[in-house]
């Protein structure tokens, strides 16, 4: 059948797709598919420090840098998101600084002249800019706003505005600048610069003048890495890349404290904080004079207490991750701040994370506890995925994605609330570490201890299903994390029977174990399942119902595992039982294949294991098959409940199978290979259907659409392509800033995530083709589109609703694109209708609707109107005729006016049927019917007069005969028999006219069959096995 429309104006539609542009078309511009919607995950990930505004005694906000935008953060409400500012600035944010209810970010570029600049916003919107001088092409390291001046220090030189008008003020030009910059209290109009051999210089801002220079203690001390004004007036910390620490009156210029004047370890200080409320130093606790530094080399904090010449107080162990040897794991700490007035210290680092902590009052320890977190992954992501719905049809159904990054972290994020995003637990990593003495350990040696190396090895495969996940109220386990096979307690799995067990199962780099985990409670699992060749982990799935977890190894084998028990359950290939074994050796020696029926058991039993590391795992969603593919070029499909090898496909020593997708709608599995090609395999047939070529780089990630009808892919050469599944094209390709790691679908269909080699965010794209037409035809390799990334502030994305009403003017569509819609394509082919489906369908309803429309109580009468109101006049009838007047109308005159009354008062319905009869074409009157709504439609049914009866069965078994508008047909005459069925036995015309109808609705059903019949054999035999 064919689905096509008549003429009238509510059917007839020019599609976009047939808009021609004179001349040349235009090149695409914009991505046709995949709209920049918002970035994900990012926190703190770039080296700018935060910075802090009170607002009264108790609320401050923090804010911090992710690139070219700011967040803000409301430490009250616990580090919850508030502000994201718009517009984004034209380069990298370099320095940041709050002033009132402002705050300032200077941004910039070294290598980029001309491009820089200082913007102001205010709640996440820009209000003002200041003004650069000419000569200014150098970023700007730190901004300081004091009395009426704000302050920015480059490398080179110090810019000064004024803060009343931000004009600038004037240009101080010291030499071999650090970026460090401070004022004192009390010092008016001074500013406190930082030189690279170590010095520090006092300047006057309003007159331009050099004031004093403070030489370092010796020449090996090293440029100047922090400077902050201490609580005690005149008195300034100063810290050197040696990692020294002194306080230096700068009124005598004289030392009054040095800290770790001679270092066995240096980790340079790049920031410094005081405590502000009076307490935590002395014996007690109760006296002032607390000092907290921290740097880049390592992620720990260490207190001072300054009393008596100073000493350490403690040191917090890892408050954030160090830097890994490897350098793929960011870390270190680039701001230490103690809110004023508080017991609480907050930190960012480069691990991408900010961090509060408080002080206990009555604590017995000097180090603080975390108070609030917020953070994301502090490395590349690597794998991607949207949690699959527990039911069809669930609301949080593209709600959850899940990321695991080379941090060795697992992450679920909310797309529709970011506070609800959060990381899954690894258990008591800081206790633990406590409890092995790690910490303890790293103090001594003067080594931090990273956390990291207490996690499981980095993700790099993982699966789910929530069929069987408990939410909160799973089992524990009796809170034993990962036990390796040796715990498999019959209570827990009665327990877990009620109440839920795990949905999330994860191989990991370099281990033998894959591990289980909780969705609902966000946290590690009971199990950890061991291959069974005590290989790494390469691949690892779960089953639809979420009962079983397979996992592939690097040798090649291949394990099931019960989920709510912990125990294996199967082998692929399934071991031979001694009996089994005997009599294979047996056949084997006699070379006999007598107990081999032709056509079946293909392959005998305990055999067909993988020679090389199996690549991807796949169960169909009945149980009841197991497809597999590995390293060694071979697709396999096993009998999953036996462990039987059933076929295999292979395509060594061509190609090496490197990955595999699977879709349960269409039974389809895409392969990734080695030769840059994906192929797509029916596994009904067990036949190749498609070759997709065109990547020019390693395929590192690839899925399908959500209904199945596209495969997108991302390539080491920086390009997401996709191709279109029923014709074969490549209809997109989208060039990138860098690799694509990993990407995702949303089972729903609205969103694709990417993640990327040179990010730690997750960028979601919108799937515009929801709300607008996109060509499949073939594309060109110079029509790749460079796309315009993600933001986290959402700036030049598109949400649902915006792209929505978008006028589509750039997907042009070349002449030979053009499909011709004529009326009907055919006379033999039964055309539909364009008329929605929910139309006809509500007419046939329609009784039921108004019953469950009908209100359940009477209308209540208005209140009376308050007594200051006025009343209104009674509407007076309208003046009737007078006698004198109507006497004076002639008799040809009232024959003319009554006639055309008459005709004024008939509907288009009756008078479109009745010329219809008259010249036996029913254009007209099919056309109106189908415009009218499915209530004005039953009206004109039951209004029709017994004249009209038989004319419009007429009408309707003429429109059978031109074999069109089928559907619509079918409701239209179940209506009219409801309604006056009980009338059809007096007239006897009116029965000649249904049995006419009769005889030819079941000649068209016979006909409609017999197509049917012949076009479903047709792909049942394309489809067999046969073939």
């Amino acid at each position: 059948m064919s689905q096509n429309g008549s003429d009238s104006a509510i059917d007839v539609r020019t599609p976009k797709r047939q808009k021609l542009s004179s001349g040349e078309p235009a090149a695409d511009t914009v991505n046709r598919i995949f709209a920049p919607f918002r970035t994900l995950g990012l926190v703190s990930s770039t080296a700018v420090p935060f910075t802090s505004l009170p607002l009264g005694k108790t609320t401050f906000q923090i804010t911090t840098s992710i690139g070219r935008s700011l967040q803000t953060y409301d430490l009250r409400k616990g580090l919850n998101l508030i502000f994201l500012t718009r517009p984004q600035t034209l380069a990298t944010i370099t320095s940041t600084v709050a002033w009132k209810d402002c705050v300032l970010a200077a941004w910039g570029e070294a290598l980029s002249v001309g491009k820089v600049g200082v913007w102001v916003f205010k709640r996440g919107k820009k209000t003002g800019e200041l003004e650069i001088p000419g000569g200014l092409s150098e970023p700007i390291r730190s901004l300081l706003v004091f009395g009426s001046w704000i302050v920015g220090c480059c490398t080179s030189r110090v810019e000064v505005w004024r803060s009343s008008t931000l004009e600038h003020y004037t240009t101080i030009t010291p030499t071999a600048l650090t970026g460090n910059i401070c004022t004192m209290p009390t010092f008016l109009n001074k500013v406190f610069v930082g030189k690279r051999d170590g010095s520090v210089e006092m300047w006057n801002v309003n007159s331009g003048r050099l004031i004093y220079t403070f030489v370092p203690p010796n020449a090996f001390s090293g440029p100047v890495t922090a400077l902050q004004p201490t609580p005690a007036l005149a008195a300034l910390a100063i810290a050197r890349s040696d990692g020294s620490v002194v306080i230096q009156d700068v009124c005598l210029d004289k030392i009054i404290l040095q800290l770790n004047p001679n270092p066995t370890r240096k980790t340079s200080i790049t920031s410094i904080s005081f405590r502000t409320d009076g307490l935590g130093a002395g014996e007690d606790g109760q006296r002032a004079g607390i000092m907290a530094t921290a740097g880049p080399d390592n992620g720990d904090v260490t207190l001072w207490d300054l009393n008596n010449g100073g000493r350490i107080n403690g040191v917090l162990r890892g408050a954030h991750s160090p830097p890994s040897n490897s350098g793929g794991v960011s870390g270190g700490i680039n701001k230490v701040e103690f809110l004023p007035g508080q017991a609480v210290i907050v930190t960012s680092g480069l691990d991408n994370a900010l961090k509060s902590w408080i002080f206990d009052a009555k604590s017995l320890t000097t180090v603080p506890r975390i108070l609030h977190c917020r953070n994301g992954h502090s490395a590349p992501v690597t794998t991607l995925g949207f949690m699959p719905t527990n039911s069809d049809g669930s609301d949080a159904g593209g709600k959850w994605l899940l990321s695991a990054g080379r941090d060795q972290s697992l992450w679920g994020w909310s797309l529709r609330r970011d506070g609800q995003s959060t990381e899954l637990s690894q258990g008591h990593i800081r206790k633990k570490a406590k409890k092995l003495g790690a910490l303890g350990n790293a103090l001594q040696d003067g080594q931090s201890m990273t956390l990291e190396d207490l996690k499981a090895p980095e993700i790099t495969c993982f699966s789910s299903s929530l069929n069987r996940d408990g939410g909160m109220g799973a089992t524990k386990g009796g809170g034993a994390v990962w036990t390796a096979g040796t715990r498999n307690s019959s209570a827990d799995a009665t327990e877990s029977l009620v109440t839920g067990w795990e949905s999330i199962v994860t191989g990991h780099r370099g281990d033998k174990y894959a591990r289980t985990w909780f969705w609902g409670r966000k946290k590690a699992g009971r199990w950890a399942f061991e291959t069974g060749d005590s290989t790494e982990v390469t691949s690892v799935t779960v089953t639809s119902c979420g009962t079983f977890a397979i996992v592939g190894s690097a040798g090649g084998s291949i394990t099931a595992f019960n989920l709510q028990s912990g125990m294996q359950r199967q082998k692929f290939p399934s071991p031979l039982t001694p009996l089994q074994a005997k009599k294979l050796k047996l056949t084997q020696a006699n070379g006999s294949q007598s107990s081999k029926k032709p056509g079946r058991d293909k392959f005998g039993m305990g055999i067909g294991k993988h020679r090389q590391p199996v690549t991807g795992l796949t169960v169909d969603p009945m149980n009841r098959y197991l497809y597999s593919c590995g390293l060694d070029g071979k697709l396999k499909f096993w009998k999953f409940h036996s462990g039987l090898l059933l076929d295999e496909l292979d395509w060594s020593p061509m190609s090496a199978i490197t990955a595999s997708r699977y879709h349960k709608q269409s039974d389809l599995i895409a392969l990734s290979c080695d030769d840059l090609s994906i192929r797509v395999i029916d596994t009904e047939t067990k036949k190749l259907i498609r070759e997709l070529w065109g990547c020019l780089g390693q395929i590192s990630d690839f899925c399908f659409s959500h209904d199945g009808r596209w495969i997108i892919a991302a390539s080491l050469d920086s390009i997401i392509r996709v191709w279109d599944l029923p014709t074969g094209h490549l209809i997109n390709a989208i060039r990138l800033e860098g690799p694509c790691t990993a990407l995702a679908f949303s089972d729903t269909g609205e969103y694709l995530a990417t993640a990327h080699a040179d990010g730690v965010g997750v960028n979601i794209w919108n799937n515009r083709t929801l709300f607008t037409h996109v060509s499949t035809r073939l594309i060109n390799d110079d029509e790749t589109i460079d796309a315009v990334a993600p933001t986290a502030s959402g700036e030049d994305g598109q949400g649902l609703i915006e792209a929505a009403f978008e006028d589509d003017t750039s997907d042009l569509i070349q002449p030979n694109d053009i499909v011709n819609v004529s009326d009907q394509l055919s006379t033999d082919m039964e055309t539909l209708s364009l008329v929605p489906k929910s139309r006809w369908q509500t007419l046939l309803h329609l009784d039921a609707i108004r019953a469950r429309n009908k209100p359940k109580e009477p209308p209540k009468p208005p209140e009376k109107a308050p007594f200051f109101l006025p009343s209104l006049e009674a509407s007076k009838p309208a003046p009737a005729i007078s006698q004198d007047n109507e006497s004076q109308i002639t008799p040809t005159e009232r024959s003319r006016i009554l006639k055309s009354d008459r005709i004024s008062t008939e509907s288009p319905f009756t008078v479109t049927l009745r010329t219809g009869t008259e010249t036996r074409d029913f254009t007209p009157f099919i056309d109106h019917l189908k415009s009218l709504a499915p209530s004005a439609a039953d009206i004109e049914i039951r209004s029709l007069k017994p004249n009209e009866l038989v004319s419009f069965v007429t009408a309707l078994r003429w429109r059978l005969q031109q074999r069109r508008d089928y559907e619509l047909v079918q409701a239209w005459m179940a209506v009219f028999l409801k309604i006056h069925g009980e009338i059809v036995c007096d007239d006897s015309m009116l029965v000649e006219a249904l049995q006419a109808w009769r005889a030819e609705q079941a000649e068209e059903g016979r006909r409609l069959g017999e197509l049917v019949g012949y076009c479903g054999g047709v792909l049942g035999f394309l489809r067999s096995t046969r073939v």
